[in-house]
């Protein structure tokens, strides 16, 4: 059996206001440890916001905490979706999707 103990998590937000920051969710996250990376997503053919990001905590249970009060909870105006990341497979052949996959880029803030 795997001890996870320790061991950093990837969290999903999502439904986001387009308002919110790396900084605003940073600093929302660090009220339960440590948070290591911020990033929220932009499409980078059209521009168009992605209304999702994710912050990687070092501490998993410090991670749990953050899901369990965060998800759901009204930021900036919506309720957020926080989660684990699920992590996808590559395989994505039996998609109904046609047309090119789409990628996404970084968003930055100027700050």
């Amino acid at each position: 059996m795997f001890n996870y103990e320790g061991v950093r998590m990837n969290i999903f937000i999502g439904n986001m206001n387009r308002d919110i920051t790396k900084d605003n969710l940073a600093n929302e996250f660090k009220k339960f440890g440590e948070v290591e990376t911020v990033t929220i997503l932009i499409d980078r053919i059209n521009g168009e916001w992605k209304a999702f990001g994710f912050v990687e905590m070092p501490i998993r249970e410090e991670a749990f905490e953050a899901i369990s009060t965060m998800d759901g909870k009204e930021f900036f105006g919506k309720d957020l979706v926080v989660h684990e990341a699920r992590y996808r497979s590559d395989d994505r052949r039996g998609t109904t999707r046609l047309g090119g996959r789409r990628h996404t880029d970084l968003y930055e803030d100027e700050n």
